[in-house]
């Protein structure tokens, strides 16, 4: 269907299929930011095996929001908490909290009292350099 001006006009039919293909088999999912819950400064996410997160969790002073799944769970930090910080594997660091190779969403395993979502970025960091045996990227020694 063509309108007026030559441009081409979707119809129902078509807007349905565009949307269901939205969320095939393979899209990206996004951690929702729960309820009543603020982020001023953009969300990304950092994952850890189950593991992992159950030994790095008493480690922190102050804890976000935690999303579990079968294989990771997930820290909200604050948006570009990957500057200068290179994230030791087997952590993976989730740009605007997306997350690609998910069949699902995890489920929420710890909210925090209060308005935001985030874990503090940089004791989540030391934690898991800490426990993976890696030196933090600003205590490296720099080659010339």
């Amino acid at each position: 269907m063509t309108a007026a001006s030559g441009a081409r006009v979707l119809g129902l039919d078509t807007l349905v299929r565009l949307q269901r293909r939205l969320r095939a088999p393979g899209t990206p999912h996004r951690l929702p930011v729960p309820d009543g819950m603020s982020a001023p400064l953009g969300c990304d996410a950092v994952a850890v095996p189950p593991i992992l997160g159950q030994q790095v969790l008493p480690r922190l002073p102050r804890v976000g929001c935690v999303y579990a799944d079968e294989a990771h769970w997930w820290w909200i930090v604050p948006s570009d908490s990957d500057y200068a910080m290179d994230w030791p594997a087997p952590a993976r660091y989730a740009a605007g909290a997306v997350l690609p190779d998910s069949p699902h969403v995890p489920g929420l395993l710890y909210r925090p009292d209060g308005e935001v979502p985030y874990t503090p970025p940089i004791p989540l960091y030391l934690a898991v350099c800490r426990l993976t045996g890696t030196t933090p990227t600003w205590s490296r020694p720099i080659s010339a």
